[in-house]
C-alpha cells in the first residue's frame, strides 16, 4: 500500500523542450495547514532520498525543529526517484535512456504547480533540503522570491561547482564503462558498474579526517569493505538509469540557468530575498564551503553557518547527532 499521494502533472515540458504525457510527481504532506496558512514547509529530498527516508533526516525524533505537531510538511519527491515519473515507471517511448533530461528547474517548476494548484499554498514558511535538497532549496528562493520566506540549503550550493561535477562524471563513468549497462539500454542488471559507483562514493561521502578520527568505529562498523557494503544497501538494486537521471540534473544544477536570469549567477543571488542561512560542512568534499562563503556576499538577507564537523558531506544526512542539533538550532532561530 502506498503511503504517498500522486499529482498528474499531464503532458510536462521539461526545460530541454521535451514533453513526458502522464507525468507524475509523487509526495506526502505531513501535519496540518493552520487557519492563517501560513506554517507550509517544503523539503526537497536529496540524491538518494524519497521522503520517507527525508523525512527521518529533518523530523524524526524529539525536538527537533521542524515538526508535524505544529508545521504543514511537504516532502516532494523529484523526477528520476522511482516515485515521481522516471526512466524505471515510464512506458515507451519515453523509458530508459530515452526519458527526459532532467534539471533541478523542472524538478522545482513541478513542485510549486504541486503547492499552488493542488495544496493551494501561496507563501512557504521555510524551504529546506540537504544536499541535492539543497540545490533544490535554493533554486526555489531565486525562481520564487515572493513565494519563499526563509531558506536554509544544507551542504548544498548555488551551482554545482566544476570540482562536484567532475567528482559526479566519475560515478556516470562507472556505469558507462561496465559493457552490460549498454548505454542505458541493459537487460540484466549491470551490478559490476553499479559496486564500481559505490566504491568511488563512499571514499568521497566523508572527509579525511573523519577517518582519520576513527570513522569506520563512529560506523559501527569492521573494516572498510564494510563502508562500501553500506553504499550497496544505498544504491543497489535501485534503477541505474534513474539514478543517473538524478546525477544529471546534479551536474547541471544552476540558478541562474534559466530565462529568469540568462545565466547571471549574481544576478539570481541578488535577487534572492527571503531570509536565509547557508550550512555547509566545514568538510564536505562535494559542496565546498568556500563556495557557499562567496555567494552569501550576494545574497541580500542571509548569513553564512558553517556546521563544524567532521562528517563530510555525511553532516547534513542525519548520522551525527551533534550535526544535526547544530542544524536545528540554526532553523529554530530563523523561523521560530
Amino acid at each position: 500500500m502506498k503511503d504517498y499521494e500522486i499529482f498528474d502533472l499531464g503532458d510536462f515540458r521539461f526545460q530541454s523542450g521535451q514533453v513526458l504525457p502522464n507525468s507524475k510527481l509523487a509526495y506526502k504532506t505531513y501535519g496540518e495547514l493552520n487557519s492563517k496558512r501560513d506554517n507550509a514547509i517544503l523539503i526537497p529530498v536529496p540524491v538518494n532520498g524519497s521522503h520517507e527516508s527525508t523525512a527521518d533526516i529533518h523530523m524524526k525524533g524529539d525536538g527537533r525543529a521542524i515538526s508535524p505537531k505544529k508545521h504543514f510538511v511537504i516532502i516532494p519527491n523529484m523526477f528520476g526517484n522511482g516515485l515521481s515519473s522516471s526512466p524505471s515507471n515510464t512506458p515507451p517511448p519515453f523509458s530508459g535512456p530515452k526519458f527526459p533530461d532532467v534539471t533541478i528547474f523542472d524538478n522545482v517548476i513541478a513542485q510549486h504547480k504541486l503547492i499552488t494548484e493542488v495544496l493551494g499554498i501561496s507563501k512557504l514558511k521555510l524551504v529546506t533540503g540537504f544536499s541535492m535538497g539543497g540545490l533544490q532549496t535554493y533554486h526555489w528562493a531565486a525562481m520564487f522570491p515572493d513565494m519563499v520566506e526563509n531558506f536554509v540549503p544544507i551542504c548544498g550550493t548555488a551551482k554545482c561547482s566544476t570540482h562536484n561535477w567532475l567528482f559526479l562524471e566519475s560515478l556516470y563513468t562507472c556505469l558507462k564503462t561496465d559493457p552490460v549497462f549498454s548505454e542505458g539500454n541493459y537487460s540484466e542488471y549491470p551490478i559490476a558498474g553499479m559496486k564500481a559507483f559505490c566504491a568511488v562514493y563512499a571514499a568521497w561521502l566523508f572527509s579525511q579526517e573523519f577517518f582519520r578520527q576513527g570513522g569506520l568505529d563512529l560506523l559501527g562498523l569492521e573494516n572498510k569493505d564494510d563502508l562500501v557494503n553500506i553504499l550497496y544497501e544505498g544504491f543497489i538494486p535501485q534503477d541505474p538509469n534513474d539514478l543517473l537521471t538524478r546525477i544529471k540534473a546534479w551536474q547541471n544544477a544552476d540558478i541562474s540557468a534559466n530565462d529568469i536570469y540568462n545565466s547571471d549567477l549574481q544576478l539570481a543571488l541578488r535577487s534572492i530575498t527571503a531570509k536565509g542561512i547557508i550550512m555547509p560542512s566545514s568538510t564536505d568534499q562535494y559542496f565546498w564551503s568556500e563556495d557557499n562563503r562567496d555567494e552569501v556576499k550576494d545574497l541580500q538577507n542571509a548569513e553564512y553557518k558553517e556546521i563544524p564537523s567532521i562528517w563530510g558531506h555525511g553532516a547534513g544526512g542525519g548520522r551525527s547527532v551533534e550535526d544535526m542539533r547544530f542544524v536545528d538550532r540554526a532553523i529554530t532561530e530563523l523561523i521560530g
